[in-house]
Parts: structure tokens; C-alpha cells; sequence
């Protein structure tokens, strides 16, 4: 490690002897873990002070993994057997600990990466990132590994009249339980996972969620006939085409559910696997909004026009009194242009000159898994054959 002034400030160089890992959340755990059984060296930088910050510090309290356990295992260590098919948020948070635990994991906390380049002259990354008390630091490297995930840092709407309103407006990440909405109107802007599980969060706390529907939006219930919506889906998918199961999910939903379209949530004519590779967007799995939204508790609205004091308006004219807005709009991303990979899945992991990217694939835990294994993978063959090559050298 080496130190220099630049500008004012002074700058750490450090030489990794293998990848850089950014992001210790799920992917950049995962992609460690595999380094680590092949002792391939390796540094992973986290912003935050903890893994899994956006698990730990931007969820809300009721959240469950939406899929089977089985599904949302990081390779090598499965859930333990006592866990309930969903997992509860801090039962996940328990898990992802001992991961890191398991594998000596220890990534360099609070430290945000800057900028990252690559060096053509030297065939090099250098890393430049910033610590929590102002420190500079540039990491080298052969290989970057970037692991910040799909949900980096949130969504947040332009709204007319949104400074005007004189009510609290928050982002989702920043709502934990509905306590202190007890009695009070609030606007729930998104109808994803998220809006539809805290307004049912508001609802079991008697406050009044009304939320925003501005799109189509497929609804489907978690289990059918007792087995996983998701399992069922890719037991399907195993001998028949995408359109066929497609075809086959929203008929069953049809049968359990009913008709939504006329409590205002209206399917998209594509089928909501076909949306979810074509666009990423996810398929609401129903946990108990959906009766609350059938029974009047939750009110479904179209898009927001304005917001004035205490009022909302709304594109089609009505206007409703509310105290407080909450914004389950979502995450950017960041890579390319819309935030992914190039390279559609399965192959948007590997990028060009030792790039790579982990959990962008838009399948969750279980795509964030498959990338890190291909990643861990692809480095240890790098790392195995430079260090034959140097003891060639050496004996030579």
C-alpha cells in the first residue's frame, strides 16, 4: 500500500491481488464466498456500515421473502431447517450474518466507491472510493466485480405541487411499521409488492391507505392450490412454452382471485412472466391487500395530478383529503444506460475487460446466485492459471 497527496487531500493506493467486490449485499456476499473456497484473494467495498444495508436499513418490518426459502439460498449454506417456508426480514438479515460468518467474509465498511476505470495502458481498474471520515483511497485490480444489486437508491416522482403540500412525504424505504398513521389518511403512490403490503400494513394498523394505481398491474396469489405460485411457474416451465404457462397462471388467478379489473387493477395484456423478462417488472404475489382492497379498507385511485394542502387530486378529477404520502415507486440502477447489463440474461455477468456484474438479472436471490457461482468461477480459472504461469516463470 502506497500514499500520496492529491489536492488537498491524501490518497491511499492499495494493490488487490484479485478482484474488488462492490456491494455487500446478497450478490457480493455470494461472489466472496466463492473466491474463499478457492483462496483467491479479494477486497469488498460496502458503503454502508453493515452487509445487506438495504435489508438492515431501507425495509420495512413486515417484510417477508416473497418466494420459498428454497429459492433464495446463497450457494453453499442453505436456510436452516427451522426456518418457516418465508422467511421473516430479520430471519433473512440472521442468515446472511452467518454467511459472512461461515465464510470470513469481512468487507471494508463505509467506504463509497467514486468512480471506477479502466486503466488501457496498465490493463488495470483503479477504484477510487471515499470513507466515512473523508479519506481517499484508490484500489488496483485485474477484476471488478460490481454487486450493488437492482435497488441501489430510490425512486422519488416529480409530483406537482408536492412542495406545497403541507403533510409528511416519504420514500418506502424510509417507512418501518404503520404505528404512527393510527387513524390518519395516507396516500400510498405504487401498487408493486411494496405499495401493496404497506397499505395492508396501514390497514392492520387502522390507518386509511388509499394507493395509487397508475398502470397495469398483475396480481397473482402467492400459493395455488397449496404450492408456491413461483414453483408451480417453473415446474411449468419445464415442458411448456413461456406464453402456455403465462396462459395458465392468470387462469388460475382468475379462478382464486376473481375479476380485479373492476376494483380498479387492470392486467397487461402481456403475460406477467413474458413482462417480467421483458421488463423486469414483478408480478404482485398477494399476502392479504387484495381482500382488504375488495372489502373498501384499501381505495384504489388512478395517477396523481396535484398535491395542495391536505388535498390530492387526481387525473380524473376526484380529489381526497390526506395527511401523509408514501412513495413505494422503487429503485433505479445503475451499469448501462437503463441501469442493467448489455448482454440480456443468462450472459449479462461477464462485461469486457474483467468486468462483471452480480444480480441484475431482474430473478432475484436465486439470479443473483447463478451469477455469483459464474463469476467466482471465472476468476478462480484466471487466478489458477496466472499462478501457474508465475511458477513457470520462477522455475524457469
Amino acid at each position: 500500500m502506497l500514499g500520496f497527496e492529491e489536492g488537498n487531500a491524501f490518497c491511499r493506493f492499495v494493490w488487490v491481488n484479485g478482484p474488488v467486490i462492490v456491494g455487500a449485499g446478497p450478490s457480493g456476499l455470494a461472489v466472496a464466498a466463492g473466491l474463499k473456497e478457492h483462496g483467491v484473494p479479494y477486497v469488498i467495498l460496502e458503503r454502508s456500515n453493515c452487509i445487506a444495508s438495504l435489508w438492515q436499513n431501507k425495509t420495512y418490518d413486515r417484510l417477508k421473502l416473497h418466494l420459498p426459502k428454497k429459492f433464495c439460498e446463497l450457494p453453499g449454506i442453505p436456510f436452516p431447517s427451522d426456518y418457516p417456508e418465508y422467511p421473516s426480514k430479520r430471519q433473512f438479515i440472521e442468515y446472511l450474518e452467518n454467511y459472512a460468518k461461515h465464510f470470513d467474509i469481512n468487507p471494508q465498511f463505509n467506504e463509497c466507491v467514486e468512480s471506477a476505470k479502466f486503466d488501457e495502458a496498465c490493463n488495470l481498474w483503479r477504484v477510487k472510493t471515499v470513507s466515512l471520515d473523508g479519506g481517499v483511497a484508490e484500489y488496483i485490480c485485474q477484476q471488478l466485480v460490481v454487486a450493488t444489486g437492482e435497488n441501489a437508491d430510490p425512486v422519488v416522482p416529480e409530483i406537482e405541487g408536492v412542495t406545497e403540500f403541507d403533510g409528511e412525504v416519504i420514500h418506502a424505504c424510509d417507512y418501518r411499521n404503520g404505528e404512527r398513521y393510527r387513524g390518519k389518511k395516507v396516500l400510498v403512490v405504487g401498487c408493486g409488492n411494496s405499495g401493496m403490503e404497506l397499505s395492508l400494513d396501514l390497514c392492520i394498523h387502522d390507518a386509511k391507505p388509499t394507493m395509487v394505481v397508475r398502470s397495469s398491474v398483475h396480481v397473482l396469489p402467492r400459493e395455488i392450490f397449496g404450492k408456491s405460485t413461483f414453483e408451480t411457474a417453473v415446474l411449468f416451465l419445464r415442458w411448456l412454452p413461456l406464453w402456455l404457462v403465462d396462459k395458465i397462471l392468470l387462469a388460475l388467478a382468475w379462478i382464486i382471485l376473481g375479476n380485479l379489473e373492476k376494483y380498479g387493477l387492470k392486467r397487461s395484456p402481456i403475460g406477467p412472466l413474458e413482462l417480467k423478462n421483458r421488463q423486469g417488472k414483478t408480478p404482485v404475489l398477494d399476502i392479504g391487500a387484495l381482500q382488504r382492497i375488495k372489502s373498501g379498507e384499501i381505495q384504489i385511485v388512478p395517477g396523481i395530478k396535484t398535491l395542495s394542502p391536505g388535498t390530492a387530486e387526481f387525473i380524473n378529477g376526484d380529489k381526497i383529503k390526506i395527511d401523509s404520502v408514501i412513495l413505494a415507486t422503487g429503485y433505479p440502477n445503475f451499469c448501462t444506460e437503463n441501469g442493467f447489463p448489455k448482454s440480456p440474461f443468462p450472459n449479462g455477468w461477464k462485461g469486457k475487460d474483467g468486468l462483471y456484474a452480480a444480480g441484475f438479472t431482474r430473478r432475484g436471490i436465486a439470479g443473483a446466485s447463478s451469477d455469483a457461482v459464474k463469476i467466482s468461477q471465472d476468476i478462480v480459472r484466471i487466478w489458477k492459471n496466472d499462478m501457474k504461469q508465475q511458477k513457470g516463470r520462477r522455475q524457469i
